[in-house]
């Protein structure tokens, strides 16, 4: 999360800028749907090592994922060379809720080997 808020805090171009602005521009777009997804993942990982993943948990951590990707959003709209658009929060949340979706199946609903896997991590990083 201050990862997400710091680089939002920054000018566009500081971390990287490629020499081709399509790609550039295509790939800063998408890391929208990516890091929202990935922080939803982290919050359901940390739940997932103590033991206490529910759906319930699982649907108020994509919740608060959004909502973080909202506040960023507004953040953004206050920092010089920086915009917030309904788009882009529109990607932030329809990035996490595909990770969510995603690991509703395959945790919560289907015996998949990523839900295996999830399982195992489980039982491995709880605490004794």
């Amino acid at each position: 999360m201050i990862a997400i808020w710091t680089m939002s805090g920054l000018p566009h171009d500081t971390i990287m800028n490629l020499p081709n602005n399509t790609m550039d521009r295509f790939l800063k777009e998408s890391l929208h749907l990516v890091e929202f997804a990935f922080l939803y993942v982290l919050i359901i990982y940390a739940f997932l090592a103590n033991g206490k993943l529910t759906s319930f948990i699982s649907l108020a951590a994509v919740i608060f994922a959004s909502f973080y990707g909202l506040a960023d959003e507004i953040h953004q709209a206050f920092v010089p060379y920086r915009s917030a658009t309904l788009i882009d929060a529109i990607k932030d949340v329809t990035g996490a809720f595909v990770a969510f979706t995603i690991v509703n199946y395959m945790y919560f609903k289907k015996n998949s080997r990523i839900g295996r896997w999830m399982a195992m991590f489980s039982e491995w990083a709880r605490p004794q």
